[in-house]
């Protein structure tokens, strides 16, 4: 790939993303991981790479606007469109195409990835939402949806994510993000995604230890100030 035809591919990028928690900082990490990760296997197509790693959430604004609609379905025919007006080759466009449709693969739903392309931007975008930089993003795109970073129990425990229902930062890291590690289909994304594990189990596990233990604290003084044990 030429530096004109990134340039063209990165500004229509640059033209579609609106969401904060996957704004083009996102973009740019995600294709920086997946170069590296294909560094590590063999007979990658990079101009396939690069352009499905730009183009993988340009279906962001359309999922918000639309209840039913997945933002990489929706990604995948705006990115067909885009390449087809450019005069790219079908089979290019096609393989292009399938990388953004795959890439939001989870739990049997959805296209899964196939191609080494594909597995890579799977990868590369999932490696995004582990370590240090996952927890940001995960409490950057609650705060965004008013999300709470925990919540509580019927008893007024705080709840520590496992088995309550209700959203928040404790509820997606027990239920998604700690799973995330699992999921890589390359080598080099499993060392990455593993090199960042750490990271988040020790910020998960200090902020519960933290917020657990002013809630006891807290609350046991407040009911001994109440009963009138202390003056």
């Amino acid at each position: 790939m030429d530096k004109k035809t990134y340039e063209q591919i990165e500004a229509y990028m640059k033209s579609c993303m609106q969401d904060s928690a996957h704004d083009v900082e996102h973009i740019y990490r995600v294709l920086y991981t997946a170069l590296d990760i294909a560094e590590y296997e063999k007979d990658v197509d990079h101009d396939v790479l690069i352009c499905a790693c730009l183009l993988h959430d340009i279906g962001r604004k359309a999922q918000a606007e639309g209840e039913k609609i997945c933002h990489a379905v929706a990604g995948a025919e705006m990115a067909g469109r885009f390449l087809a007006e450019r005069g790219c080759d079908r089979d290019y466009i096609a393989k292009v195409e399938h990388c953004i449709r795959a890439h939001r693969f989870r739990k049997g739903k959805g296209t899964q990835p196939e191609s080494t392309e594909a597995k890579i931007l799977f990868d590369a975008d999932k490696i995004d939402v582990t370590g240090a930089v996952g927890a940001a993003r995960t409490l950057q795109y609650g705060g965004q949806e008013s999300e709470p970073i925990y919540t509580r129990l019927p008893d007024g425990q705080i709840a520590n994510g496992e088995e309550e229902t209700a959203d928040s930062y404790f509820h997606e890291y027990k239920h998604k993000l700690i799973k995330i590690y699992d999921m890589m289909h390359t080598k080099r994304g499993r060392e990455i995604a593993m090199e960042r594990k750490a990271a988040a189990v020790d910020f998960y596990e200090n902020l519960y230890r933290e917020v657990n233990s002013a809630f006891h604290t807290g609350t046991e003084i407040l009911e001994e100030r109440l009963n009138g044990s202390l003056s």
